[in-house]
């Protein structure tokens, strides 16, 4: 499968099976995150790989959907604000770097024929507590993955912009 038939093949999955993913493809999903670029490669994402039922539990009250609570595992990534690099206005770029492993992940898991969905709008502050992270330590991305009970066939998984509308030459 080339790399355009992989991005139209990956989807928000919002429907997960019970069954658990076998340690050898998560594996592999977590190297290809780890080759995943970064700014300066200064890499400065931590994952905590989430399948213990009591933690998952706890997790979940961060983020209440029904359909979050399918997954059987789900990764939590972070970022370190003390690695990370800053621009010379001082825009710091964990998020940036974060997001760039999340997709390498999303779309090794894609490959894998796991689902899985970014989830952004969660309570960092619980997330950081459940976890214990240090302050410099932010809880950016819940990442459930896990062998997809839905379809991509939703219209709101495959709608894009036309290339005309977000593509500029040479100038805006």
């Amino acid at each position: 499968m080339d790399f355009l038939e992989l991005s139209k093949m990956r989807y928000s999955s919002r429907g997960y099976l019970p069954d658990a993913v076998e340690e050898g493809t998560l594996q592999y999903i977590l190297e290809c995150g780890r080759m995943a670029p970064s700014a300066a490669n200064l890499q400065p994402w931590h994952i905590i790989v989430v399948t213990d039922r009591a933690v998952l539990a706890a997790l979940h009250e961060t983020y209440p959907r029904e359909w979050f609570r399918g997954a059987p595992l789900v990764l939590v990534i972070c970022g370190d604000h003390q690695v990370s690099w800053k621009r010379g206005d001082g825009k710091d770029h964990c998020d940036i770097d974060a997001a760039i492993i999340t997709d390498h992940i999303t779309l090794a898991a894609a490959e894998k024929g796991l689902g899985s969905c970014w989830i952004c709008n969660f309570d960092a502050a619980a997330c950081s507590s459940i976890f214990k992270l240090p302050p410099h330590i932010e809880p950016m991305i819940l990442l459930p993955i896990g062998y997809p009970a839905d379809s991509a066939d939703n219209p709101r998984h495959r709608s894009r912009k036309a290339a005309g509308e977000i593509l500029r030459r040479d100038k805006f």
